[in-house]
């Protein structure tokens, strides 16, 4: 299965959104405030990410039904 720009844009957003989250746990230290500041962008940047990560759930379960993905068992 080919990704589709939406698919590409939404593994940014959640890379960039987990990237985000070690450095919040590991440094305290919340990039995408820092870059939008604390207000309406940076929640429209999370609600972004979440939905993203709904996105690509939607994706794998394709891939799997597919069979373009498969997963040993037990390695989840």
């Amino acid at each position: 299965m080919k990704l589709s720009i939406l698919d590409w844009i939404a593994l940014i957003l959640v890379i960039v959104g987990g990237l985000n989250w070690g450095l919040i746990g590991v440094i305290g230290f919340n990039l995408v405030d820092s870059i939008f500041g604390i207000g309406l962008i940076a929640n429209i940047v999370y609600v972004l990410v979440g939905l993203s990560a709904l996105w690509l759930i939607v994706i794998s379960a394709k891939l799997q039904k597919k069979g373009g993905v498969s997963m040993p068992v037990g390695q989840m």
